[in-house]
């Protein structure tokens, strides 16, 4: 059995990310499949051309995804993961990627192409100086700052050790201070070297 009649077995003859039952064609996942099943797809026309052409995307086309993002092929997963985060500024495919779960392995293969990497570049963390923050850096805080909720305040030159930083919000960082988990902001913090 070829590629080709591999796949149009596995997706009852269906593109396996919207279903469609027209001009159904074999997609090679990239950037390293070698043309075997489990690194293909069965694609229609529709998705092949918008996923080749992101200026042609039609954003509602893409609402397949709520149910072949499920799928237990790893090259359909792949594919639903770059079009969710392609389109993750519309907001509803964005709460679709907060479900999806991808091991490392795939993980990797779905951000070969680089798709989400753009986004991932416009939000930066930076202290009160300037200097950009990444996750797992430690700070100093700058001034004291009372903490709502805890009934403590975080005093002035604490360090705050491995932080992680908000995705969604340049301005906050989240930390450790007395052993509990904090939102900070990062105009009051100093990058500690």
């Amino acid at each position: 059995m070829n590629t080709e009649q591999e796949l149009f077995a596995r997706s009852e003859s269906r593109c396996e990310l919207c279903t469609s039952t027209e001009n159904l064609t074999v997609y090679e996942v990239p950037p390293e499949s070698n043309g075997n099943p489990k690194q293909s797809v069965l694609l229609c026309d529709t998705c092949k051309d918008q996923i080749e052409n992101p200026d042609k995307v039609d954003v509602n086309h893409w609402r397949c995804l709520n149910d072949s993002m499920w799928s237990q092929v790893p090259a359909v997963q792949i594919l639903a993961w770059r079009m969710l985060t392609r389109l993750s500024a519309e907001g509803w495919p964005q709460d679709l990627l907060d479900m999806l779960y991808l091991d490392d392995d795939l993980l990797a293969w779905a951000q070969a192409t680089g798709e989400g990497q753009g986004d991932v570049d416009m939000v930066k963390h930076m202290d009160c100086n300037g200097a950009v923050l990444q996750a797992g850096d430690t700070v100093t805080l700058t001034k004291d700052l009372n903490v709502k909720g805890a009934n403590f305040t975080a005093k002035r030159g604490t360090a705050v050790r491995k932080i992680s930083l908000v995705a969604d919000n340049p301005e906050q960082i989240e930390g450790k201070v007395d052993g509990q988990h904090i939102v900070i902001l990062t105009e009051f913090v100093k990058k500690s070297n």
